[in-house]
């Protein structure tokens, strides 16, 4: 259902319902804070829905891959960052770790040292950071 934003003109706050789209044509918001009818209505996030395909074809677009120095860990990490929202899934708390510890600067093979579970023997990730 869509969410619709709403600012209050007397308390100047942000309120938030859901409605449906006919629910919407009839509804009468009131702000949540003082109970006014008093409410602009404002534009909220767009939200697109993309195929898989074309989330893949925008991350190998060669624009995105531009600024990707390979020798460059907090460039490999918002690469990394950047793949992982396009993807729109959660790929664990070992993911975020190691591209926060790109993010920071800290090279492939310190963050391999420091997590050794990531390596094949761990039973981790598989492979290693040379295969990114």
């Amino acid at each position: 259902m869509p969410v619709y934003v709403f600012r209050c003109l007397d308390c100047r706050r942000i309120v938030q319902y859901t409605y449906s789209f006919s629910e919407y044509e009839t509804a009468t918001p009131l702000c949540k804070n003082c109970g006014s009818a008093n409410l602009q209505r404002r534009i909220g996030r767009v939200g697109l829905a993309k195929s898989e395909d074309s989330r893949m074809d925008s991350l190998m677009d060669e624009s995105a891959l531009a600024g990707l120095d390979e020798e460059d860990p907090r460039a490999l990490g918002r690469f990394m960052r950047q793949m992982s929202q396009e993807m729109g899934e959660d790929l664990g708390e070992e993911f975020g770790e190691v591209v926060d510890r790109l993010e920071k600067g800290q090279s492939p093979e310190q963050i391999e040292e420091a997590m050794p579970e990531l390596a094949d023997e761990g039973g981790g990730m598989g492979g290693d950071f040379d295969d990114f």
